[in-house]
């Protein structure tokens, strides 16, 4: 099992840096993978996690990977475990760009209102403090949080690209002479890229795969299922050698990429069957009770995901609910919900 700032070293010039997983009753932090990376005379950061344990960790992977003399610090998307050591960037002592998803700005500059979002919806259907409290409790374990250094821009500055990547076509951004491409995948929150280092053969899928349905309320369950298929055929192609993401602490390789993306996918599907079996004929339900079942459900199945505790399980089972058409019936805490009715009255 990886520690957090462990180096694995996946060729002369890239570095994966492994961050470690969230305990909230422990004071302990999320922290995501970074990637390291040279191409000629550029250094490539791809996401800077968080805590000061894991910037000096990155700043020795940025020694590993060879000479170089200007940098490019993307980050995947906004969330705290991905962006607390972005004013890293203002330190390298060489010319760097900094791109952030402009999408994700607001949760960036003010990230207690972007999990109360996230946490309101599961008001009583899980053992937790109030969506405020729990919150701050949960940002609270992100220091020190500078998501922004002085170079800062959005991807969105920048003209969107048509990228071709074998059979696939992609929107996004290229930097270094097309060495490292940028592509939109937008499915584990709002603003989420995935990066492609075309010369060392490196998919960093960050947290478009942590888990078969997204927990966040800005998530989109089609754009996660649409990029891991996506991704696929990219591999099967050879368009991409080795699989990173922001929390699995391993790197992927060859045979093994298919199988694992494939593995995804059909725990989606079985799992909202599942979900579909638990809404019962009447298509009505508590989401108390229905969160309950859904996490039993995922046990049975085997389903995982980064970080699995009641508090996601419950996040997932809302946006579950929600993927199935359901509604809520009222406003009221734990209000049964349904499907709206087709006809009006």
């Amino acid at each position: 099992m990886a520690a957090l700032g462990d180096l694995i070293q996946i060729d002369d010039g890239t570095v994966l840096v492994c961050g470690q997983e969230l305990d909230v009753g422990r004071g302990q932090p999320d922290v995501a993978n970074a990637l390291v990376h040279r191409v000629g005379d550029t250094l490539v950061l791809v996401d800077t996690g968080v805590t000061a344990a894991f910037r000096a960790a990155l700043r020795e992977a940025t020694e590993r990977v060879g000479h170089w003399s200007r940098a490019l610090v993307l980050t995947t998307h906004g969330h705290l475990d991905h962006v607390g050591n972005n004013d890293l960037a203002d330190e390298l002592g060489v010319p760097v760009e900094h791109y952030v998803p402009a999408l994700d700005l607001d949760q960036m500059r003010d990230p207690a209102s972007y999990w109360v979002r996230s946490f309101e919806r599961i008001a009583g259907l899980a053992p937790l403090p109030a969506p405020p409290v729990l919150a701050g409790q949960v940002v609270s374990l992100f220091q020190p949080m500078r998501p922004f250094g002085a170079t800062t821009r959005t991807y969105e500055e920048r003209p969107l690209e048509g990228i071709r990547i074998g059979s696939l076509r992609f929107t996004g951004w290229t930097f270094a002479d097309g060495a490292v491409r940028v592509l939109r995948s937008q499915g584990h929150c709002a603003g989420h890229v995935i990066v492609h280092l075309s010369d060392c053969g490196v998919l960093h899928l960050s947290d478009e795969g942590n888990g078969p349905c997204g927990a966040m309320a800005d998530a989109d369950q089609l754009k996660i299922q649409t990029v891991l298929g996506a991704v696929a055929l990219l591999f099967e192609e050879g368009e991409a050698t080795l699989l990173t993401d922001g929390h699995t602490f391993a790197v992927r390789r060859g045979a093994e990429v298919v199988p694992y993306l494939e593995g995804l996918l059909e725990q989606a599907t079985a799992l909202q069957e599942a979900a579909l079996g638990l809404t019962g004929e009447s298509g009505q339900v508590r989401p108390s009770a229905f969160t309950t079942r859904y996490a039993e459900a995922a046990a049975e199945l085997g389903v995982g995901g980064a970080n699995p505790n009641a508090m996601f399980a419950a996040m997932m089972a809302v946006n579950q609910l929600r993927e199935l058409g359901l509604r809520p019936e009222s406003g009221d805490v734990d209000a049964p919900w349904s499907r709206p009715p087709l006809h009006n009255p």
